[in-house]
């Protein structure tokens, strides 16, 4: 197939960007979003042009490094990961936007590159439970109900790729904390913290510019875990029952 590529350059965080428009022939279907763009970087490396920047890394769904904003939405018309989107989402002669995420708390490194640090900020606020050191404990020594486990588990499938944040006309990353608050407040583990972390993580979140959930809900349209909305609804009981304990 042929397509025209409209694509987002900007040279550093200090520059202003532009869409450039690019022509890709003989793409196959079968191809992945993310090669179809290396693509076109060896397109443009042997006419001595700048290849597009773009983050990527495992490029089997897992990582969350890969996103970007596709014809306005976040990762593309597939519910998945920029990776693991193919070309056949599209059509011969195809007209296709291509831009970073667009949200104040991640900026615009490069071309299509952000800077996501935020979520690593968030996450060192309260992303973790107290441990004993010493030898291993006996398996199964902490009982999990079941119903607990497969919510943890469900919700803990976030990958951190900021399509909530992209999506949210907010710009809010409620769907990303409440997964991290719920993940973590279902399992025995995590009680110890879980009224400083609720309070740590979501005033590191505040403070990093992202906004204020007014459940829209396309945080969990875009999202390519399928994150469910109402652990937004846990995040804010965590959160009141913390302030009731004086925190």
């Amino acid at each position: 197939m042929r397509l025209t590529l409209k694509i987002w350059r900007q040279p550093n965080s200090a520059a202003a960007g532009e869409l450039r428009t690019y022509q890709l022939d003989d793409v196959s279907e079968d191809t992945s979003f993310l090669e179809m763009l290396d693509m076109l970087n060896e397109q443009l490396t042997g006419t001595d042009e700048e290849p597009v920047a773009f983050d990527s890394d495992c490029r089997e769904g897992i990582c969350g490094t890969c996103g970007v904003m596709i014809n306005g939405q976040a990762h593309g018309p597939e519910v998945t990961t920029t990776c693991q989107l193919h070309m056949r989402s599209f059509s011969d002669g195809d007209t296709i936007t291509i831009e970073p995420w667009r949200a104040d708390a991640f900026p615009v490194l490069r071309d299509l590159i952000v800077d996501r640090g935020a979520f690593d900020r968030i996450i060192q606020q309260g992303g973790y439970i107290s441990v004993n050191t010493g030898s291993a404990p006996d398996a199964h020594a902490t009982a999990v109900p079941k119903k607990n486990a497969d919510r943890a588990f469900d919700v803990a499938t976030c990958i951190g790729c900021g399509a909530c944040v992209a999506a949210c006309p907010n710009g809010s990353a409620s769907l990303f904390l409440g997964a991290k608050i719920t993940h973590l407040g279902e399992l025995p583990q995590g009680q110890a913290e879980r009224d400083t972390r609720v309070v740590n993580m979501v005033a590191q979140h505040d403070h990093e510019g992202f906004g204020g959930c007014t459940n829209i809900g396309e945080c969990t349209a875009a999202c390519p875990k399928e994150i469910p909305l109402d652990v937004i609804s846990q995040l804010n009981k965590d959160l009141r029952t913390a302030m009731r304990h004086g925190l």
